[in-house]
């Protein structure tokens, strides 16, 4: 395996997109976005033949141009992802890497008054453009999105928002059942905030004056921040934690903000539509730390409750923890490919 940058069969076109709907933000990111086209071998030598589409997205704190971090010997997804089509393993497909990065760290892909409206970015601007500038399958039965940990989260929330749009999708350890992701790190979040007389936004600003990540307490602190302002932002796009961060009582009003944008939760009400779906990849560690398998878990079961016809379904839970499962995503990445080709 070697440490460096390898060939692709297909081709990678790097496009910078200046976003309409990004543009005045409340946290004052750039509008204009790094967009990656993957088009796989063979596309520019049959300029009549149109494809299917996978959008793919990042977890919390990612952002495109981490698709090219390398780890020792491991190759990074746009590669694995080229081989996969490469070794004729499943249908050529177009593939678009998405970034949806804040200054939080992420967005969840939704439309929030504290970070953005990236989901309408995502499906209202990045869609179409694609559609408009490569010979795609303009259709929600040949588009397909996946994701990891909160990209996860975004592809299980997206096509049930979107059916128009996205009719397939995988999840890898998702954002779901949040009273097992998410609860047992508040009792965390007020013992961290105990040095900043219960302030997030005190740490927040404490943060940004040094170097990052050098606290204990940074990461579940940001992620909690961040979460906060994409499920349950006050009026003005300030972040209202679930829980009083003094005492670490349950601010119920604001709890049932963030349970309502469980895909758990979602899913009864959209179930019309997720049977509708072509094909739904669900997987997840057994060890994970945030417990995405009993998430991963309680979705299935939700799918299947809803009527979703269980061969549209692949479920599995791995060995593994939450980091370390790139080798997961060119697996479903085959398997989707095969269900969204004409």
């Amino acid at each position: 395996m070697l440490p460096w940058s390898a060939d692709l069969a297909g081709r990678l076109d790097e496009h910078l997109f200046s976003s309409a709907l990004l543009a005045d933000n409340p946290l004052g990111d750039p509008a204009e976005r790094p967009l990656l086209v993957y088009t796989p071998p063979g596309y520019d030598d049959d300029p009549g033949r149109r494809h299917p589409t996978v959008y793919v997205i990042m977890g919390y704190t990612g952002h495109v141009q981490m698709w090219r971090n390398r780890t020792p010997f491991r190759q990074p997804f746009p590669e694995t992802a080229d081989a996969v089509f490469a070794r004729a393993e499943a249908p050529p497909a177009i593939l678009v890497y998405v970034d949806a990065w804040t200054a939080y760290g992420g967005s969840q892909y939704l439309d929030s008054r504290g970070t953005g409206r990236y989901h309408s970015y995502l499906c209202d601007e990045i869609v179409p453009w694609v559609d408009a500038h490569y010979r795609t399958l303009d259709a929600p039965e040949h588009r397909a999105i996946t994701g990891k940990s909160s990209g996860g989260y975004g592809a299980m929330i997206t096509p049930m928002l979107r059916p128009d749009l996205f009719g397939a999708l995988a999840t890898h350890a998702g954002d779901s059942l949040f009273e097992y992701s998410w609860m047992p790190d508040f009792p965390k979040a007020v013992r961290h905030l105990r040095g900043y007389d219960g302030d997030i936004l005190r740490w927040w600003d404490d943060f940004r004056s040094r170097v990052a990540f050098t606290r204990p307490e940074d990461v579940e602190l940001l992620e909690m921040l961040g979460c906060a302002a994409c499920y349950s932002p006050d009026e003005d796009g300030t972040p209202v934690l679930p829980f009083d961060p003094r005492t670490g009582v349950l601010r119920e009003d604001v709890w049932a903000r963030w349970l309502a944008l469980d895909p758990v939760r979602m899913v009864p009400d959209h179930a019309e539509t997720l049977r509708s779906m072509r094909a739904i990849w669900i997987d997840g560690g057994t060890k994970d730390e945030w417990f995405l398998d009993v998430g991963a878990t309680a979705y299935h079961r939700a799918l299947l409750d809803a009527g979703v016809a269980a061969d549209r379904i692949h479920f599995e839970l791995f060995e593994g923890a939450h980091g370390g499962i790139d080798y997961r995503y060119p697996l479903a990445l085959a398997w989707i490919c095969e269900r969204i080709a004409p």
